[in-house]
C-alpha cells in the first residue's frame, strides 16, 4: 500500500515538472499565459462587474480663457476652402500582391498588420521583432499609430510612414490603385472566450491591412491577423467600423515619392489642415438630429488636436452620455486630455479609474490615472501608478512615466 501510494505520488511529481518544463517553452508559455489571464480577468468580473462607462460628473463651467498653441501648432479656426485637384479616375479595381500571412499573437494586430505591410517593401522580420520594441510586454493592449509610425521611422529608415483621420473610402481607393497599400484601425466583434465577463459587449479595436478593392463588389480585400488572409470586407461595412476610430489610416512610402505621396493626400498631406477637414466634418456630423456617440467622440478628439480642451470636454461628456464601449479608453486618450487640461479632475480619475479597471494593463490609463492623483495631492499615489505605466511599457512615449515620477522624486 505503502509503495502504491510512493509510486502515485511519484507519479503526480513527474506530472507536475513535466507541466513546469512544458510551460518554459515560449509557444506554450505565450498561448497559456494568456488565457490564464483571460480566465482570472472573466472571474474578477464575475465577482465585481466593470459595468458601463460613466457618464459626466456634475461641475459647474468655468470661463475659457484664450490658449497660445505651442510653436507650429496651427490656431484652431474655421477650415478654410482648399484648393481641388484633379486625380484621374481610378480603375474599378485594383489588387496588389498579398504579402506572407502572419497570424498575430495575442494583443498584437498592431505590429502584425505592420509587419505584413513592412514585407510588401522588402523588409525581413516578423511581428515579435516590432512589438519587442514598442510593446515589450505581452499583456499591454494597445499599440498606438505614433509608436508605429516610431518603429518605421527608426527601425526602416528607407521608409515614411504617415496617418491621417477623417479618411474616406474613394481615398482608400486611390492609395491601393497607386500601389500602396493602406492599414485603418476599425472595429472587430472578439471571440467569446476572450469576453472580459458575462457582460462583455466583445467590441475592440483591430488594425487591418487593406490590399485590393472591387468596385463591382464593392469591397476591399484586407489581411486580417486575428481572422485570416485574403478576407473582404463590404465598403459600407467598412466605413461603420472605421468611424469610431476618426476615420484614421496610415500609409507607407518611399522617401524618392514624397511628392506623389503629397498628391494623393492632396490637402490632407498637411497634419494641421487634415484635423480641420476632419474637425469641419465632424462639427457637421454632431449638427445633426442623427449623430451617434462615436461623431461627439471624434469631434471632441479633433478638438483636442487644436487644444480646445473646454469644448471637447463637452463633447465627450456627450458621447458618454449616449453611450461608448466598455474598451473605448483602452485605444483612444484625447479625453483624459481633455478633462485634465479642463481642470475637470474628477470627470478624469473617474474616466481613468474606470480604464483601469477594464483593462489593468494600459500605461495610458494609469499615466492619466496617476496625474489626477497627483493634482489632488496624493504624491504617494501618483507615484505608484506612474511606476506601473512604466512597468508596462518602458518604453512609452520616451518615457512620460519616467517624466512625470520626476514632479514626485
Amino acid at each position: 500500500m505503502l509503495r502504491k501510494t510512493r509510486n502515485i505520488l511519484i507519479g503526480l511529481a513527474g506530472v507536475f515538472l513535466l507541466a513546469v518544463l512544458t510551460y518554459q517553452i515560449p509557444a506554450v508559455k505565450s498561448r497559456l499565459e494568456w488565457r490564464i489571464d483571460v480566465f482570472q480577468i472573466y472571474v474578477k468580473n464575475v465577482i465585481n462587474p466593470v459595468g458601463p462607462v460613466p457618464t459626466a460628473l456634475p461641475f459647474t463651467p468655468q470661463p475659457a480663457t484664450p490658449t497660445v498653441p505651442p510653436t507650429g501648432t496651427a490656431v484652431a479656426q474655421l477650415p478654410t476652402a482648399t484648393p481641388t485637384v484633379t486625380l484621374p479616375p481610378l480603375p474599378p479595381q485594383f489588387a496588389m500582391k498579398s504579402p506572407p500571412y502572419e497570424k498575430q499573437t495575442p494583443n498584437n494586430c498592431g505590429p502584425a498588420a505592420l509587419s505584413m505591410a513592412l514585407h510588401m517593401y522588402g523588409w525581413r522580420g516578423d511581428q515579435t521583432d516590432i512589438s519587442d520594441l514598442i510593446k515589450p510586454v505581452s499583456g499591454d493592449r494597445n499599440v498606438n499609430p505614433e509608436e508605429m509610425r516610431y518603429y518605421v521611422r527608426t527601425q526602416a529608415g528607407w521608409l515614411n510612414l504617415e496617418y491621417r483621420v477623417g479618411g474616406n473610402i474613394e481615398l482608400l481607393k486611390r492609395l491601393l490603385a497607386a500601389n500602396y497599400p493602406v492599414i485603418v484601425e476599425s472595429v472587430t466583434s472578439l471571440n467569446p472566450a476572450d469576453a472580459l465577463g458575462p457582460n462583455d459587449d466583445l467590441w475592440a479595436a483591430h488594425y487591418l491591412l487593406l490590399t485590393a478593392y472591387d468596385d463591382a463588389k464593392q469591397e476591399f480585400t484586407v489581411q486580417d491577423s486575428y481572422r485570416g488572409p485574403d478576407l473582404t470586407v463590404s465598403y459600407a461595412q467598412l466605413e461603420k467600423d472605421w468611424k469610431p476610430f476618426n476615420n484614421l489610416y496610415m500609409v507607407m512610402y518611399f522617401p524618392q515619392f514624397e511628392e506623389e505621396m503629397k498628391t494623393l493626400l492632396a490637402s490632407n498631406w498637411d497634419p494641421n489642415q487634415n484635423r480641420l477637414n476632419g474637425l469641419a466634418a465632424t462639427e457637421a456630423a454632431v449638427a445633426s438630429p442623427s449623430a451617434d456617440a462615436f461623431d461627439w467622440f471624434n469631434y471632441g478628439s479633433n478638438l483636442v488636436y487644436f487644444e480646445r480642451y473646454e469644448e471637447a470636454a463637452l463633447a465627450y461628456d456627450k458621447a458618454r452620455e449616449i453611450g461608448l464601449p466598455l474598451r473605448m479608453f483602452r485605444y483612444q486618450f484625447g479625453p483624459f486630455l481633455a478633462y485634465f487640461h479642463s481642470g475637470r479632475n474628477e470627470d478624469l480619475l473617474a474616466l481613468a479609474n474606470y480604464a483601469r479597471g477594464v483593462t489593468e494593463m494600459s500605461e495610458e490609463a494609469w499615466l492619466w490615472y496617476g496625474y489626477g492623483l497627483y493634482r489632488q495631492g496624493d504624491n504617494a499615489g501618483a507615484l505608484k501608478a506612474w511606476q506601473k505605466a512604466d512597468s508596462i511599457n518602458p518604453n512609452f512615449f520616451e518615457d512620460q512615466a519616467r517624466k512625470a515620477m520626476e514632479l514626485v522624486q
